[in-house]
């Protein structure tokens, strides 16, 4: 083999390697993999990827590519929403939202003074059985990442576990 096809050769594997680890954090299953880590935790059951979920989210995604804004769907899904002015990867959005179980006080079933703590309990709800997630590149170089889940968490009185 002569040394530029071994080169060429080369590029190739770790171009393929390189390229499938990166979309190897976006994947449905590492989203679900990510929800169900931390549901695991709290003794929920797991939750499953939604294609029509996913839909959804693609769809409002594509909407926010423009500006990257944190604004909601007000669809008729449980929603958490995360953004960086950089990149993203799709677990690190989850773990945003995990983040916040510190701040979430589950005998009084609130959030610390100051703090949010809602996308954590959305994350853990156990009612929420279904998600399905999008990311999308912005205009201004930001990433966006929406996970809708159904049915929807986050009801007021009720604790999600």
């Amino acid at each position: 083999m002569s040394m530029l096809k071994l080169s060429w050769s080369l590029f190739y594997v770790l171009s393929i390697t390189i390229f499938s680890f990166s979309l190897g954090q976006d994947l449905p299953r590492d989203y679900v993999d990510a929800h169900n880590v931390v549901r695991a935790q709290v003794g929920v059951e797991p939750i499953q990827w939604d294609e029509e979920l996913a839909n959804y989210a693609m769809q409002y995604a594509d909407k926010r590519s423009s500006d990257c804004l944190l604004l909601h769907s007000y669809g008729p899904y449980g929603e958490n929403l995360a953004m960086s002015t950089g990149e993203m990867f799709g677990i690190e959005g989850v773990q945003m939202w995990v983040d916040e179980e510190q701040f979430y006080d589950y005998d009084s079933n609130t959030c610390v003074d100051d703090e949010m703590c809602g996308h954590y309990t959305q994350v853990v709800w156990r009612n929420s059985m279904r998600v399905g997630c999008a990311k999308v590149s912005c205009n201004n170089r930001g990433v966006f990442i929406i996970c809708s889940y159904d049915p929807p968490g986050n009801v007021i009185g009720e604790w999600p576990y």
